[in-house]
């Protein structure tokens, strides 16, 4: 056995483990016994049951999604602009999705009066996924017109000004209460998902994960260029806005739901190539997914901080193991140009 496999399995075994630790520690603490029990259905109605089905496996199965759509839409944002400290967001979801959320709560709804008659998380989610994907489908009208990455690397990034410039203003003419509940939103959080919205993120998050790997080979050739991809015969314009496409349903839908999850997209791409040594696609891809869900339920068990009555917001967590990751990236880029 290689060791790109004897990683794999370990890294297949710890999803579940992962998996039922994030179900079992908390601010209450669940016996392993008594989880088994729940499980069997022995322990009908009680307590232990309602922790576990009803605001527990909920957000662990949050997690997992997140954990899956977030480290791939981040390869491929990498592999499109050719840039290791690419993440989901560098085309300007995390700021479209800013600003309906920020219309939502600091404008009370009313600039967006399709969603004024509604209230919590369902008018939280909708804002920002209609904030997202406004800027989405602005960047994909303009994606066939650029004939660099680069050019639409700026362009996202000018979209990014603008909306951040935007919110800002609506945050200094806001009440405090207002811009609370905005910054909670910013913070990220699974606490709020329900049933039917982790149906309609699974609906979304896990056919296009798969997708990804039937454009693992023209993803190999971009990585070396568009002029050598084009050589190969991979019409690179189409590929693009694939890739775009692709990445965008993952990072809006969880950004949608989640909040912006910050350093998780970024990083676990690098720490796939740092464990296997390769830059083919369908390797980083499956193994990028599988370090992602568990390190995303790790860092959900952490924020909940287990056998306390406070939670942290996930984002302080995720940058805790990000940072230091982004920073060692850097380092070896500088080493190697030397």
């Amino acid at each position: 056995m290689n060791k790109i496999s004897l990683h794999s399995i370990i890294l297949v075994a710890l999803v579940p483990i992962c998996f039922v630790c994030d179900l079992l520690f908390g601010s209450v603490h669940i016996p392993f016994n008594t989880f088994i029990d729940v499980i069997q259905g022995n322990l009908e109605g009680s307590l232990w049951q309602n922790i576990i089905f009803n605001l527990r496996l909920p957000r662990a199965t949050s997690a997992l999604l997140v954990g899956m759509a977030l480290p791939i839409s981040g390869l491929l944002m990498q592999t499109l602009f050719r840039n290791p400290l690419a993440d989901p967001y560098v085309l300007g979801v995390s700021t479209g999705a800013s600003l309906g959320v920020a219309l939502f709560t600091l404008a009370g709804g009313l600039s967006l009066g399709i969603f004024s008659s509604l209230s919590g998380s369902v008018g939280l989610a909708l804002a920002a996924l209609a904030g997202s994907s406004i800027i989405i489908f602005i960047i994909l009208a303009i994606a066939p017109k650029m004939n660099d990455t680069a050019s639409l690397l700026i362009i996202g990034i000018m979209f990014g000004s603008i909306t951040s410039a935007i919110v800002s203003m609506l945050q200094y003419f806001s009440n405090p209460n207002e811009v609370h509940a905005f910054v909670l939103w910013t913070m990220g959080s699974f606490a709020n998902i329900d049933k039917t919205e982790l149906m309609l993120m699974a609906c979304c998050i896990i056919p296009t994960v798969l997708a990804t790997l039937f454009i693992h080979k023209p993803l190999d050739a971009l990585l070396l260029g568009e002029n050598y991809a084009r050589g190969l015969g991979i019409k690179t314009s189409q590929l693009r806005f694939i890739v775009i496409v692709f990445s965008a349903i993952l990072a809006s839908i969880t950004t949608a739901f989640a909040g912006p999850i910050g350093f998780i997209g970024m990083t676990v791409p690098h720490i796939a190539r740092f464990l296997f040594h390769t830059t083919s696609h369908k390797l980083l891809i499956i193994n990028s997914l599988l370090i992602g869900i568990n390190l995303m339920l790790v860092c959900d068990i952490i924020s909940q901080l287990p056998g306390m009555q406070t939670m942290l917001p996930i984002n302080t967590v995720t940058a805790i193991f990000g940072a230091p990751i982004v920073i060692f990236v850097i380092y070896r880029g500088k080493r190697n140009i030397q």
